[in-house]
């Protein structure tokens, strides 16, 4: 027991200072500053990548533009226009088709995948018809719903409604289905009713998989926005991406393609931050 205590004795001042520099470490480094650091050196390398590819020529600079290209066509879209409308109302209009698509999708799939969850008759009816047309490609469901209500907007609003509608209703779905059932028992026991279960237990169970399958959507909902607008469309960023490549102007397109990451992304913070406000019990 003796040998033991003077080891530990001995050791003991090293292990503490050792500690104390490794806290210290910890304490001079930002929460998150590792995390930006990857990422920025991330896009830096992209982006030398992308100027040494076009500087020393390795890449034909009709399928790759340098850089300063794209950016010329963002100045030259932004100022001048694409085709007759500016690049703001490009961008205004493919992001009003998309919220209006996505939009309704949640309007209508949260209830449903609340029902879908709750009734296994409901799910029985729902299920089929969503599990059969989510693989179908956009573009074959497209020339049938082009069929059906034409070439205007209500056909590109209902293929982006139809793309936003799956996974925002699976995701309600099991959402309901993981609710942990001692925590109903446990609320219906001390003489809660069907309204303040569904306000205080289930709805806030849910929250965090709902936001979860709006954020999925509405990025599935973009992916589908170039097939949404190449069918008798003047305006929108898809169809600028669709039309410069006809045209072989691989600097309009990749500059769209780079204008519609940007715009995806804000979206997507937009709905982060919107999820943290109604479930901040997850970011405490």
């Amino acid at each position: 027991m003796t040998h033991f205590s003077t080891i530990r004795r001995n050791i003991a001042p090293g292990a503490g200072r050792t500690a104390k520099r490794r806290a210290a470490w910890r304490i001079r480094l930002p929460s998150g500053s590792v995390e930006r650091l990857l990422t920025a050196t991330t896009i830096a390398a992209l982006f030398c990548a992308w100027f040494v590819l076009t500087r020393f020529k390795l890449v034909n600079p009709l399928f790759l533009p340098p850089p300063a290209g794209v950016w010329q066509a963002f100045i030259t879209a932004s100022t001048k226009g694409y085709q007759g409308s500016l690049l703001y109302q490009h961008v205004l209009a493919s992001v009003e088709r998309v919220l209006a698509g996505w939009s309704l999708a949640c309007v209508a799939g949260i209830p449903l995948g609340f029902l879908m969850g709750t009734s296994t008759r409901i799910k029985a009816v729902f299920d089929p018809i969503i599990e059969f047309y989510r693989p179908l490609p956009p573009l074959g469901l497209y020339t049938l719903i082009v069929l059906w209500l034409g070439i205007g907007e209500e056909s590109k609003i209902t293929l982006l409604f139809l793309a936003a509608l799956p996974p925002i209703t699976i995701s309600a779905t099991e959402a309901v289905k993981s609710i942990d059932r001692r925590y109903i028992t446990a609320v219906q026991s001390l003489g809660a009713d069907r309204r303040q279960l569904l306000r205080h237990v289930i709805v806030p169970a849910c929250l965090p998989g709902i936001c979860t399958g709006m954020r999925i959507s509405l990025g599935f909902t973009y992916s589908v926005l170039v097939a949404a607008e190449i069918v008798a469309a003047t305006r929108g960023i898809g169809w600028m991406v669709w039309d410069a490549a006809k045209f072989l102007l691989s600097d309009v397109v990749i500059m769209g393609l780079i204008v519609l990451g940007l715009t995806g992304l804000a979206l997507d913070l937009v709905l982060r931050r919107l999820e943290r406000a109604l479930t901040p019990w997850r970011f405490i």
